[in-house]
């Protein structure tokens, strides 16, 4: 994969362009949903492009997986460039208040010199497989978006009221028509976002231990109790496979399994707290 464009835009993902387009003129604000693991590789250009003269919440979504201190540079970030960031894990409920407390003050402020008062609307974008339809239940307590593990599986639009005189339309997961970028598709394939049927998950697997000798090391390092995190990616793979008692008849490698509890262990957190992207500022 390493010279190739990766084309996945479904006639769906058109489609949800063309909702998104016709409806930004009923809602107050956009509330862009990102993967704190890897907010510019999660944020589409599409819906960048889309949503860039309302006002937008950003949500870091999965900020429990993601590095602690890059989170906060991260919400700096966001702040500097007009957004109002909230850290969030949407399926345990944390940062749900701040985000509520946010919609409750874009409410006051829309309604400042009104009679009538009005709800506040916002409309949820974000990429397949971050998050949305788990915050979507999380605020209105109920299961009102489908949800799935895998990417794409929310399907048309949706009106959700919620307390307070709050209204979420949901909308589904948008891709862009190709990554030019190579990091950028290989950082939404290490958090999920792309299907892993697209790329070899050996490979991949590979790139990640590459990322993460280069930026957490010691977290590597103790989570497959090996001596050292340094050496080809390939061999620190087969070195897995010896502690884990990944092997195949012959001791030959059994380099899928090795592939695939890696990039689970990664994607749960039980390496530890993991940010594979800096602001720029950082980088």
């Amino acid at each position: 994969m390493a010279n190739e464009h990766i084309n996945w835009f479904p006639g769906h993902m058109k489609k949800t362009r063309e909702l998104i387009q016709d409806n930004l003129k009923l809602v107050n604000a956009a509330i862009e949903i990102l993967d704190a693991r890897i907010p510019m590789a999660s944020r589409n250009p599409v819906i960048d492009e889309l949503i860039k003269n309302k006002r937008r919440i950003v949500i870091l979504n999965k900020s429990d997986l993601s590095d602690p201190k890059v989170n906060e540079t991260w919400v700096r970030h966001f702040k500097q460039n007009g957004a109002e960031p909230v850290c969030m894990n949407a399926l345990t409920g944390e940062g749900v208040a701040d985000l509520f407390k946010v919609l409750n003050r874009l409410r006051e402020e829309i309604n400042r010199d009104s009679q009538r008062k009005k709800p506040v609307r916002a409309m949820i974008v974000g990429i397949p497989n971050v998050g949305k339809s788990s915050l979507i239940n999380r605020l209105a307590g109920k299961k009102s978006a489908k949800t799935g593990n895998k990417p794409g599986v929310t399907r048309g639009k949706q009106w959700i009221n919620l307390q307070d005189q709050i209204q979420l339309l949901d909308t589904p997961g948008i891709l862009w028509p190709k990554f030019d970028d190579r990091d950028v598709a290989l950082r939404l394939s290490f958090a999920g976002s792309i299907k892993d049927e697209i790329l070899d998950r050996e490979d991949l697997t590979i790139e990640l231990i590459k990322v993460l000798q280069e930026t957490y090391p010691e977290l590597l390092k103790e989570r497959y109790k090996l001596d050292s995190a340094e050496g080809e990616p390939l061999e620190i793979m087969e070195t897995i496979c010896e502690k884990r008692g990944f092997l195949m008849s012959g001791k030959r490698y059994d380099y899928a399994r090795a592939a695939r509890t890696i990039m689970d262990e990664f994607r749960g957190g039980k390496m530890g707290r993991i940010s594979l992207e800096f602001p720029p500022e950082r980088q």
